[in-house]
């Protein structure tokens, strides 16, 4: 017992799911010790970071002109390098506090498909940010094992990942991706379903920040009981004042309808392509939802009434890709098993 709790406290190894939304980092011995917003807010025109995670959101659309807050990740990957290597090193000299002198040995959760240049790119800002060694693995390989999946096993697993950029599903079996597909619509987009729905139906301009919001207290893929609403404040389109709508959990289930459907059509569209041996399997043990988006009030019920299957959300669907990384942390040979090569 003291020797673990000494190993952990000596232990420098860091798991990092880099998301488009938050980006979690999990300490060998210790489990997720951050879980902060992907937003970093730099001076104007250099590379000084003033601010990251929840204090650089709390920013968004209220900086004055010599400060910029911006997220560096888009759909899951690197869309500025040098800001995302930024925000990269100031997350890690939080979760190292004082062992700023440490050189951990990273692994970083990525999204399916991802390009030989993508890798490199978070290989590259991993690596200037102090790390001794990176490994890359894929983000539904470490959901599944966070999850708590038989990924180990020559039995399939079906994991739904439902991030901020990208949603992410896979048919996992002996501790690997059999078959997976991965579409760019997820939190984000359904946070800009909203910002368009409220502009066209109440003439009233609200924010990123603002839609997500409705999204959380109010939002729902199935009907639910009891009826829910809420009022949000934003700019008029017509007069230009600030002004306020009443929005009911309907109305946030028909502007979320387009990407809902799209996320449920490639659940179904990944089961057809799953080798039939796996199929069975999956029909014994269902789907399991994992990210943020598995969240949203009644997913598990309308995948489960579209496919047929069982659906359980994870035990903690938010934590699951950085748990999962912390278990490859901990089993080097499962970490070669399951880490990307290039």
């Amino acid at each position: 017992m003291h020797l673990n709790w000494l190993s952990g406290l000596m232990s420098t190894d860091l798991g990092i799911d880099l998301g488009t939304a938050n980006t979690l980092v999990y300490l060998k011995g210790r489990g997720v010790i951050l879980s902060e917003p992907s937003v970093v807010a730099l001076k104007k025109g250099t590379l000084q970071v003033l601010k990251a995670g929840k204090e650089a959101k709390a920013m968004l659309g209220r900086t004055p002109g010599s400060i910029v807050a911006m997220r560096p990740m888009k759909d899951g990957v690197i869309a500025d390098f040098d800001c995302a290597q930024q925000m990269i090193r100031a997350f890690m000299g939080k979760a190292h506090s004082r062992r700023a002198w440490s050189r951990p040995r990273v692994i970083v959760a990525v999204p399916l498909g991802i390009t030989q240049v993508e890798k490199r790119a978070i290989r590259d800002s991993v690596d200037q940010a102090g790390a001794r060694e990176v490994y890359l693995i894929e983000e539904p390989l470490a959901a599944a094992m966070g999850a708590g999946l038989p990924v180990q096993d020559p039995v399939g697993s079906l994991v739904v990942d439902l991030g901020g950029g990208t949603t992410e599903m896979a048919v996992i079996s002996l501790a690997g991706i059999v078959h997976s597909q991965s579409i760019r619509i997820a939190g984000d987009e359904l946070d800009a379903a909203i910002v368009q729905y409220v502009k066209r139906k109440y003439n009233l301009l609200v924010g990123d920040c603002t839609a997500e919001a409705v999204k959380i207290r109010i939002g729902s893929a199935y009907p639910m009981e009891p009826p829910l609403q809420m009022a949000v404040t934003g700019r008029d389109l017509v007069n230009g004042v600030p002004a306020t709508a009443t929005l009911r959990d309907g109305e946030i289930r028909e502007a979320m309808a387009e990407p809902v459907r799209a996320i449920v059509e490639a659940v179904k569209t990944t089961l057809e392509g799953t080798p039939p041996e796996l199929a069975a399997d999956l029909a014994e043990h269902g789907i399991v939802l994992t990210g943020g988006g598995a969240l949203l009030r009644g997913l598990d019920r309308l995948i489960a009434l579209e496919t047929h299957l069982s659906v359980r959300v994870a035990e903690d669907p938010l934590t699951c890709v950085a748990l999962g990384t912390g278990k490859a942390l901990d089993e080097m040979d499962l970490l070669r098993a399951v880490c990307l090569d290039g």
